[in-house]
């Protein structure tokens, strides 16, 4: 394998093939899945060799007149993701993965359920070759509802004693099937419930006896799932009319697991859909897909709590399409009081519980495409949002259309005390869009890239704070096209690379005083750029920035060692390297009320809202940055800001726009009850 990198490395850096086509010859134009604020799209080319070829973007919704500016699509050009070195067997992770050869980028901050037509122009120096403009129609995705019109059904607890309102069942299996039975009759009823239906749930523990052979014993609670304790919900909706499972609006619905395995399983059904649930006590509470076996689409999960889980929603199946799971609550059995974590001995093995254990895996792991997770509360876990880690994707080297991680959106939500990442986007392939998150207290690196096959992947306006000994950014196993864009990033440099086509635009990037370095970057590709940032150096670092590339004129080299650079000053990287030109320094007063962590104390969770991350007029970070159409739209002053927030804007809002349903302990610490209520 590393003889077939060294090769490909000299292949791409040949300066008679670097010669050979420079002019672009445009192919296929693929829409990708549409989500609720973004439109992801793909250009094939040939040629283009020298990579000067680019493709402006504009926009408009049907029926107006005035074309808007995007950002351009993002370059692919072959670049390569091998991954890192296995624990056993191969050399690599990944199977040679190499980017394909095109265009690839999103229209970001659309309206939902909107129709819009965009127009790209493809346009190369040296000549292009076939259809040079392209415009389409696409329409964003509407959030999933109820449909009107289908049958309802009501839902009580074994226990209940009150009037029923009518048709009325005794648990849920006995209204989305025909009937419910236990022993071996448990899955003989075919379903009942059809596209468009809504299962209302009455208040109450529907919490079954899986372990007693019952059904003959009519004071025994039971509700269906023997032994296993899983709902297998296995019936379809269709995306305008789900089959919907929803809380009567009555009182809490808890569904606990009896420490199951698996709750909730919908590998065989498509477009159900929860809203205003509790679920406690399961090792994974809805199980939606495995690589390789099954899975489903269309899953929504809305307005609900769930707590006392190992995961929330796992889903490896590289067929699924279009989940929303938006304004919940999920909380892990993570120590809630302080962090802990796996790894960096030197820093973790002095507090009781290292290694920390991973009872509470992640909160949601997806992989598919068309997928939104948002507006979700987050605390307590290992790791809190994911793309799945799944390897190449499928088809490699010939990506499958329907199969490519692809149009994934991760938004405004707010993530509290992880032992590892906040946010991975590890697995992805192209637009794969994490904004407007909020991620605090972290310990193996906030947002991570781990890998990224070919890109773009975009982080933009996260704001990030207490990240300990992982940092801001976990850019391993050789991650290939990422974006950041408007970042506020305070933390250390650990993780970084090598990666391939990485690119840095108007972030603030805050050291914590956890490593000497401000600012570390390790690239395989000298067309990595950076600018347009405010850096906060530790104090007198001799190493406060440093830029590891291939040594010029290669453009690209996956079989050498990097040149490694390393410089004191602002000043010096810039001239020495010719990045961050335009870059500006600054300190912790650029804030209204931000400091630092107290590293003596690393175990420490600090609360957003004892902070103030919004810049103070006349901070160095006001004005100093580039304009990003669809992302800095309506900036004011001469140019943007710098960081996740524009100077006079209202702050974002973070997880849920309203509580679940179901309550906590008035003393119980803040990573479970949550943030206050944002005005």
């Amino acid at each position: 394998m590393r003889q077939i990198l060294v090769a490909l490395t000299v292949f791409l850096a040949g300066s008679a093939w670097a010669q050979s086509r420079p002019g672009t010859v445009a192919g296929e134009f693929w829409v990708e899945p549409p989500t609720l604020q973004s439109l992801g799209f793909e250009w094939r080319i040939d040629g283009d060799d020298n990579r000067n070829a680019s493709v402006a973007v504009s926009y408009r919704k049907k029926g107006e007149q005035q074309w808007h500016t995007a950002l351009p699509l993002f370059r692919l050009q072959r670049e390569s993701v091998s991954g890192g070195l296995p624990r056993d067997g191969g050399d690599v992770h990944f199977n040679k993965y190499v980017a394909p050869n095109m265009f690839a980028g999103s229209i970001l901050n659309l309206e939902p359920d909107t129709e819009y037509e965009a127009r790209f122009i493809l346009s190369d120096a040296d000549g292009v070759k076939g259809k040079k403009e392209r415009i389409v129609t696409a329409r964003t995705r509407k959030e999933p509802q109820p449909a009107a019109g289908g049958a309802v059904y009501h839902v009580y607890p074994f226990d209940y004693k009150g009037s029923r309102q009518r048709p009325a069942f005794t648990g849920l299996l006995a209204a989305y099937y025909m009937g419910s039975d236990q022993s071996d009759h448990s899955r003989e009823m075919p379903p009942r419930v059809q596209p468009g239906d809504t299962i209302l749930v009455h208040a109450g523990v529907y919490k079954d006896n899986r372990f007693v052979y019952s059904g003959f014993d009519r004071t025994i609670a039971a509700y269906g799932t023997p032994f296993d304790g899983t709902y297998y919900l296995t019936q379809s909706g269709t995306p305008d009319k789900p089959i919907v499972i929803k809380g009567a609006g009555d009182g809490e619905v808890i569904f606990d697991g009896d420490g199951c395995d698996n709750l909730f399983n919908l590998m065989g059904g498509n477009y159900n859909y929860f809203e205003g649930i509790t679920v406690r006590n399961t090792q994974v509470a809805f199980k939606l897909g495995i690589k390789y076996i099954a899975g489903s689409s269309g899953f929504t999960l809305k307005h609900s709590r769930v707590y006392d889980v190992g995961r929330v929603v796992e889903a490896g199946w590289s067929g699924s399409k279009d989940f929303y799971i938006a304004d919940n609550v999920f909380i892990g059995r993570h120590d809630p009081k302080k962090m802990q974590s796996w790894f960096t001995p030197e820093v973790w093995a002095r507090f009781p519980g290292y290694p920390a254990l991973i009872n509470s895996e992640y909160a949601v792991k997806v992989y598919g495409q068309g997928h939104v997770v948002a507006h979700n509360y987050v605390a307590n876990w290992h790791d809190g949002i994911d793309v799945d880690t799944y390897g190449d994707p499928d088809g490699t080297p010939d990506e499958l259309r329907d199969r490519v991680p692809v149009s994934i959106d991760i938004y405004n939500n707010d993530i509290y005390n992880t032992d590892d990442n906040c946010i991975e986007a590890d697995g992805g392939a192209h637009n794969i869009r994490v904004f407007r998150n909020r991620c605090f207290n972290s310990t193996g690196g906030a947002l991570s890239a781990q890998p990224i096959f070919g890109g773009p992947l975009y982080f933009y306006r996260n704001l990030v704070y207490g990240t300990t000994t992982g940092g801001y950014l976990k850019f391993v196993d050789t991650p290939a096209g990422v974006l950041l864009y408007q970042n506020t990033l305070v933390g250390q440099i650990r993780y970084y690379g090598p990666a391939s086509n990485v690119h840095f635009r108007n972030n603030l990037v805050i050291s914590d005083g956890g490593s000497p370095q401000v600012f570390a970057i390790r690239t395989f590709t000298n067309y990595s750029t950076s600018d347009y940032n405010g850096f906060r150096p530790n104090p007198g670092a001799e190493n406060a920035f440093e830029w590891d590339s291939p040594p010029q004129p290669a453009a690209v080299d996956y079989g050498n060692p990097l040149q490694v650079r390393r410089f004191k000053s602002l000043a010096e990287y810039s001239k020495a390297t010719g990045q961050d030109q335009h870059s500006v320094l600054l300190d912790f007063d650029t804030f209204v009320k931000v400091g630092l962590p107290d590293k003596s104390d690393p175990q420490r969770l600090y609360n957003p809202e004892d902070f103030d991350f919004q810049l103070k007029p006349g901070s160095a970070a006001v004005d100093a940055g580039e304009e990003l159409p669809t992302i800095t739209d309506g900036f004011t002053g001469k140019a943007p800001d710098l960081g996740a927030y524009e100077l006079g804007e209202p702050v974002p809002h973070y997880g849920p726009r309203s509580s679940p349903p179901g309550s906590v302990a008035a003393d119980a610490p803040r990573s479970i009850k949550g943030p206050p209520p944002q005005r």
